[in-house]
């Protein structure tokens, strides 16, 4: 625990970050480190209220260990890949609405078959780089997986939709054409990196940005479901999130000739020589329920709403 809570905490630079990584509370990696500081009767890392550096002998501590603690895990998986029955952790990084669409497809139906592999779920409206970040797997639109990944793709095309509530649209009009949107309370989206979302639309070869202008900003899909519900306004959505309350007619797609599909999600991983008995498992699971196939070509960039 001491040297993978030191490796991890110089390599992602903060606590908090590497606490979550590990799955532990920042106190117990903090009390991990310094239990190995006073063995050794050095200081390891300086640290302020804003900031984690490693001191020289932290450094060099780091240089000659880190070897050593990956052929330890490596030797670890060896062993791990020669069980009979899958067990231990997988750990999968996603967009929320990636996760959201895979869970009840593929994460659960996964779990019932091996009760004993735990699976953690890291949603983050971010593109990370899972190998780094300690992550067995990630769910992206198959456009945005990195070229050095194996992608198995999941299920069909998805598309991004419009939609409102029977009685906001009776009282507010139903929009034709995106510029329309310019008149409505719609529910603006607010990107990881603080931007506001422009809503796409394509039709014919012609694509449209618009700037939706509404009384509320959220980055939540639930919440903006929620919102669109009480008839606040028009919202954009993945299909797969409101499919259940356009068919039972508590809310209407819009502008449904311009919102074209989009790319299917992957499921990616890197190259693996002793994969865990878990890690094979979900792989050929994947396989199986996901839509078998091999590593996707890229496409046209998807919506950062689809993820």
């Amino acid at each position: 625990m001491e040297l993978d809570a030191v490796l991890t905490v110089a390599r992602r630079g903060k606590f908090r970050t590497a606490a979550l990584e590990l799955g532990v509370s920042t106190t117990a990696l903090s009390n991990a480190v310094g239990k190995l500081e006073r063995t050794l009767g050095v200081r390891l890392f300086n640290r302020t209220t804003r900031s984690v550096s490693l001191t020289e002998a932290g450094e060099q501590f780091v240089a000659q260990v880190a070897p050593a603690v990956r052929d330890i895990h490596e030797a670890m998986n060896i062993a791990r890949s020669r069980q009979v029955t899958p067990s231990g952790t997988l750990r999968i990084n996603a967009f929320p609405t990636a996760a959201r669409e895979i869970f009840s497809s593929l994460v659960l139906p996964f779990q019932r078959e091996h009760p004993l592999v735990h699976i953690d779920i890291v949603t983050e409206g971010r593109l990370v780089d899972v190998v780094a970040g300690g992550f067995d797997f990630g769910v992206r639109s198959s456009d945005l997986v990195p070229v050095d990944m194996i992608a198995l793709p999941l299920g069909l095309a998805r598309r991004n939709v419009v939609v409102g509530s029977p009685s906001y649209l009776e009282a507010r009009g139903t929009p034709i054409v995106p510029q329309d949107l310019l008149g409505h309370s719609c529910l603006r989206v607010r990107l990881p990196n603080g931007a506001i979302y422009r809503w796409p639309f394509e039709k014919d070869g012609q694509s449209v940005h618009v700037d939706v202008e509404g009384a509320l900003t959220l980055d939540e899909a639930s919440l903006a479901r929620t919102a669109v519900l009480a008839s606040v306004g028009l919202t954009l959505a993945m299909e797969s999130d409101v499919r259940d309350d356009i068919e039972a007619g508590r809310l209407v797609r819009v502008l449904e000739d311009w919102t074209p599909t989009l790319p299917p999600l992957s499921l990616y991983y890197p190259s693996r020589r002793n994969p865990t008995a878990a890690f094979k498992a979900f792989v050929d699971f994947a396989r199986r329920h996901g839509g078998a196939g091999d590593a996707l070509g890229r496409m046209r960039p998807s919506s950062p709403v689809a993820g």
